[in-house]
């Protein structure tokens, strides 16, 4: 059965006109074409006996191949389509996108070949303003730009 409750972490930073948010793009070939909502932020499936902070910041790492630095804050929860939970914390800080490293994941592909083919959990990361990120953005996760707003005052 697979994991319903799911912590990733929001990172932010302050650009050159308004705040930017760091957002990931993943990898396989279900996201391949896709732009507009398919843009989330670095999260994965709470482990037994992992607090949903814990689970944060190691999905963090293994997603985006960095470790941040610092105690992110607690930001907003939502229930996604799929009916999945979905913690969010954010965190100020800066990661450069070209350094992006994913780990990866396996899957039959073609379906139904026989064929196992390697993926990249994300396959792109990018700094957007809080207008793109809406654009963009996995509908359900778009409460937790909300709660950045609200949260930095802007």
């Amino acid at each position: 059965m697979p994991l319903q409750h799911s912590a990733g972490v929001l990172l932010f930073r302050n650009g050159d006109a308004a705040v930017e948010v760091l957002l990931v793009k993943p990898g396989g070939p279900f996201w391949k074409n896709k732009d507009a909502g398919a843009w989330m932020i670095p999260k994965g499936g709470i482990e037994p006996g992992e607090t949903p902070i814990v689970a944060a910041l190691r999905e963090f790492e293994e997603e985006t191949g960095t470790a941040l630095a610092g105690e992110p804050f607690p930001l907003a929860k939502v229930r996604q389509a799929g009916g999945k939970w979905v913690e969010a914390f954010a965190a100020e800080g800066d990661l450069d996108p070209a350094t992006l490293t994913s780990i990866e994941f396996e899957m039959e592909w073609p379906p139904r070949s026989g064929q196992r083919q390697r993926f990249p959990e994300i396959e792109q990361a990018e700094w957007m303003g809080l207008a793109k990120a809406r654009r963009l953005m996995l509908p359900s996760q778009v409460p937790f730009l909300d709660a950045l707003e609200a949260r930095l005052g802007s």
